[in-house]
């Protein structure tokens, strides 16, 4: 089996809904598979962030206040504190105003991951080397 690529592609808004924040959970979720994986079988996610997904990604949301729901600044946050591969689309940031300034950082909860903003060609590539693409 070796090494198993997987990709969640989230290019839903995040706002009043669960549908992008699941693509974050169940992304998280790929270090509970590894525990029944043979020795030496591995799973490797990338989290990526397409289109309309970008919009819920700035920071000081006020999901909680606003819906009764946990942010996805939370969830996101949670995903570097678990090394995850996180990559946002440079061209839909850019596409909707959105500045990298804008984005959560978890270092200062000691995440060593950092978000990665990258060309949708980098996308691209990781949804060709995965397995299996998720779509939320």
């Amino acid at each position: 089996m070796g090494d198993v690529k997987l990709a969640f592609i989230v290019q839903k808004p995040q706002y009043k809904g669960e549908t992008s924040r699941l693509g974050i959970t169940h992304a998280i979720s790929y270090q509970t598979v590894e525990v029944l994986l043979d020795d030496g079988d591995t799973v490797t996610p990338k989290l990526c962030f397409i289109g309309e997904g970008v919009l819920g990604l700035q920071k000081d949301q006020k999901a909680m206040d606003s819906y009764g729901i946990t942010s996805s600044e939370s969830h996101l946050k949670n995903t570097l504190l678990v090394d995850l591969d996180v990559l946002i689309c440079k061209e839909d940031l850019d596409k909707y105003g959105i500045s990298v300034d804008s984005l959560p950082d978890a270092a200062e909860m000691g995440a060593d991951k950092t978000l990665q903003i990258v060309p949708f060609s980098e996308i691209q590539k990781a949804i060709d080397e995965s397995r299996h693409v998720l779509f939320f």
